[in-house]
């Protein structure tokens, strides 16, 4: 999302999410977010609906997989992403444009329900390709010139930690 305006949107699912892979095998899912605001109106002492709006939302890779596995029809969602304009043709040859919310992150809201959660990947995001609890450094990952990293600084390709230095007892 970098440079672009995040939006999150929060409601029910209209349908299941309707998993897809694209000619090359990568898979998308498509579904609609239903959102309908609450407004409470002091004068009056109650609360009223606003109108729903109906969102149209695509996840890709990973988060689309995850997406039609786990989630259902009905269920309450918090997605968060950015819109993007697609525009395309009709049978009739009709042009048109639909905004949707393209899903950067989505999951169950626990407002009024519990979840579990299961880990799918090695590290704490499987997208990662190095993901932070982990350590893995080679020499070879970088070019023989880098100063800092390269096998003329470090030639075995090893890390080491001296012990810290400790007085003699005196």
């Amino acid at each position: 999302m970098s440079g672009e305006a995040g939006v999150t949107v929060i409601g029910n699912l209209t349908a299941d999410p309707e998993l897809r892979f694209t000619g090359s095998g990568t898979a998308f899912a498509r579904f609609t977010i239903a959102s309908t605001p609450r407004t409470f109106e002091a004068r009056a002492g109650k609360g009223s609906d606003g109108d729903t709006v109906f969102v149209a939302a695509t996840a890709w890779w990973g988060i689309a997989e995850h997406a039609a596995a786990s989630l259902t029809k009905g269920m309450r969602v918090i997605a968060t992403g950015t819109l993007k304009s697609r525009s395309f043709t009709t049978r009739a040859g009709e042009g048109r444009t639909v905004t949707e919310l393209e899903v950067e992150d989505i999951g169950p809201s626990l407002r009024r329900r519990t979840a579990q959660v299961t880990r799918t990947g090695p590290g704490p995001e499987q997208d990662e390709e190095h993901p932070p609890d982990r350590f893995a450094l080679s020499a070879r990952e970088y070019g023989d010139d880098d100063a800092w990293f390269g096998l003329a600084a470090n030639p075995t390709g090893r890390i080491n930690v001296p012990a810290p230095d400790t007085e003699p007892a005196h």
